[in-house]
C-alpha cells in the first residue's frame, strides 16, 4: 500500500485558498441535497458516494494487488477505462480495479461493461474531506485520471498519501488551454502532483508542457478511446437496426450525430435539397442533448415534413416517418451501422466536434464540420487516408451527400478507407498501460 508523503505537507497558499473555496461551496450545496434526498428519498447513496463515503460491499471486491483506480468521468471515459483494463490484466496478473464515474450515463455504461467485476461508483467532489476520506477508504496504489481530469484536491491528497498518479489518454483542446494559462501559476502547482502524463498528441503534449507540466514525464501514446471500436462494430447490431427502424437493404440513410443547437436547422436545410434527389433518403438525427428533441422536431414540422420519436416506435410499432429523432440513450453508435453517410455534430458550430471513427469503424462516408477541434487527432486520421469529407454549411452538405449517392464507387472506397483509418491504429490502450504499470513498479 502506498505510504505517506511528508513533503506535501508543506504549506501551498494557492491549494489553501483553494480549498477554502470548495468549502464554501461544497457545505451549503450538500446540505440543500441532503435535505432533498431525505424528503423525497432520492440520491442518498449518489450523496453518500459524492462525499466519499463508499459502499463496503465494493471495497471488499477488491481483493487483488496492486489496486488500480481509474476515474472515467462519462461514456466514452468509460470505453477507454475498458481497453486499459483488458491491457492491464495482461500486463499485471492479479491486479484489481475500482472505477469512478462523475455522470449517471458514465454510471450506468459503466455497471453495463463491468458488471459485478468491477466496482463502479460515484467520484467524491473535488473538495480535501471527500477526497481524504474516498482515498484513505480505497487506498490505491495508482490513481488514473482519464483525458482533461485535472482535480487539485484529488492530485494534493493522493501526493500527501504517496498514492501515484497519472493522466491517461491526455488531451488539452485549443479552445481550453487559454483558459488554463490565465491560472498557470496554480496550475504549475496543481500538475507538479501527476506522476506521469500519458498524452493522445504532440499538440496535447505541449500544452500541458505550457501549462507547467514538468516535460520529463511527458509521452505520446495515441488514442486509446479507438482499440474498442474494431471489435464493438457487429454485423449483428445493423440487422437489429434495420428491423427495428423498418429500413430495407437498399435504403438510403443520412444520420447526423450528436447535434447541437443551430445545426439541426442546417441538416434540414441540406436534407431539403437531398430529398429533391433522392426522395425516399431516410434522415435521422441523433441531438447530443435528448430533452432538445421536442424542439427539433418543431423545425421538422415547419417545413412540412412528419417526423418520429425513437421512443414512439419498436418492433411492434415500426417507423413509417421519413425523419427520425433520437431521443434515446446510447444507441447512436449501432445507429451509424445503417447509415449511408454520417454527419458528426458539434463541427458545424464552434463546439469541438464529437468522434468521427465511431461511424468509419462501420465503413462509412464521415462528414464533418469546421470545429474539429476536440477530435484533431481522428480528423488527422481519417484525413491522412482520404476518409473524411469538410462540409462548411448545408449548400455544401448537400451537394457533397449528392454527388455520393450518386457515385456508389467512390462511396464504397471512402468508407472502407475510413475504416481503415480505425484499424491501423490500435494497440494505444497498451501503450498507455506500459505507464501505469512502470508507476506501479515503482510503488513496491
Amino acid at each position: 500500500m502506498p505510504r505517506e508523503n511528508k513533503k506535501a505537507d508543506k504549506l501551498n497558499i494557492p491549494y489553501g485558498v483553494y480549498t477554502l473555496l470548495t468549502g464554501a461551496l461544497v457545505a451549503p450545496l450538500f446540505s440543500a441535497i441532503w435535505g432533498y434526498s431525505r424528503v423525497t428519498g432520492h440520491y442518498g447513496d449518489h450523496l453518500k458516494e459524492r462525499l466519499g463515503f463508499f459502499p463496503q460491499r465494493a471495497i471488499r471486491r477488491l481483493s487483488g494487488s496492486p489496486r488500480i483506480w481509474i476515474h472515467a468521468v462519462s461514456l466514452g471515459e468509460v470505453k477507454v477505462g475498458a481497453a486499459l483494463i483488458d491491457a492491464l490484466r495482461e500486463m499485471i496478473p492479479g491486479c484489481s480495479f475500482l472505477v469512478s464515474t462523475t455522470t449517471p450515463h458514465g454510471r450506468k455504461s459503466a455497471r453495463e461493461t463491468f458488471g459485478e467485476e468491477i466496482p463502479v461508483v460515484y467520484a467524491p467532489v473535488d473538495f480535501a474531506g471527500s477526497v481524504r476520506k474516498a482515498l484513505s477508504t480505497v487506498r490505491p496504489d495508482v490513481m488514473v485520471f482519464l483525458e482533461t481530469e485535472i482535480w487539485p484536491s484529488w492530485l494534493f491528497e493522493a501526493r500527501r498519501m504517496g498514492i501515484r498518479t497519472v493522466l491517461i489518454n491526455g488531451r488539452i483542446s485549443p479552445r481550453s488551454i487559454d483558459g488554463y494559462l490565465r491560472l498557470k501559476p496554480f496550475f504549475r502547482d496543481v500538475l507538479k502532483n501527476f506522476d506521469a502524463f500519458s498524452m493522445i498528441l504532440a499538440d496535447d503534449a505541449d500544452r500541458i508542457k505550457a501549462m507547467g507540466a514538468e516535460p520529463h514525464k511527458i509521452e505520446i501514446n495515441g488514442n486509446a478511446k479507438y482499440d474498442l471500436l474494431a471489435n464493438s462494430a457487429d454485423p449483428a447490431m445493423e440487422t437489429e437496426i434495420r428491423r427495428i427502424y423498418n429500413l430495407s437493404p437498399s435504403q438510403k440513410v443520412f444520420v447526423a450525430g450528436s447535434t447541437r443547437e443551430g445545426e439541426e436547422e442546417m441538416i434540414l436545410d441540406a436534407y431539403d435539397r437531398i430529398r429533391e434527389k433522392f426522395p425516399d433518403m431516410i434522415l435521422i438525427i441523433a441531438p447530443r442533448h435528448v430533452e432538445r428533441s421536442r424542439e427539433i422536431g418543431s423545425l421538422v414540422k415547419k417545413r412540412g415534413l412528419d417526423y418520429q420519436l425513437r421512443t414512439r416506435f419498436d418492433r411492434k410499432t415500426p417507423r413509417t416517418s421519413s425523419v427520425v429523432i433520437i431521443d434515446t440513450f446510447g444507441e447512436l453508435f449501432k445507429v451509424y451501422s445503417a447509415a449511408t453517410i454520417v454527419f458528426c455534430g458539434a463541427s458545424l458550430v464552434p463546439l469541438g466536434g464529437q468522434n468521427p471513427l465511431e461511424p468509419a469503424v462501420w465503413g462509412k462516408v464521415v462528414f464533418y464540420g469546421p470545429s474539429m477541434e476536440d477530435f484533431l487527432d481522428a480528423k488527422a486520421l481519417l484525413e491522412a487516408e482520404k476518409a473524411g469529407v469538410l462540409v462548411s454549411d448545408a449548400k455544401t452538405m448537400a451537394e457533397k451527400v449528392i454527388w455520393f449517392l450518386g457515385h456508389p464507387d467512390d462511396l464504397m472506397a471512402y468508407g472502407q478507407r475510413a475504416r481503415k483509418a480505425v484499424l491501423k491504429n490500435q494497440k494505444a490502450a497498451q501503450k498507455h498501460a506500459e505507464v501505469i504499470k512502470r508507476l506501479v513498479v515503482q510503488t513496491r
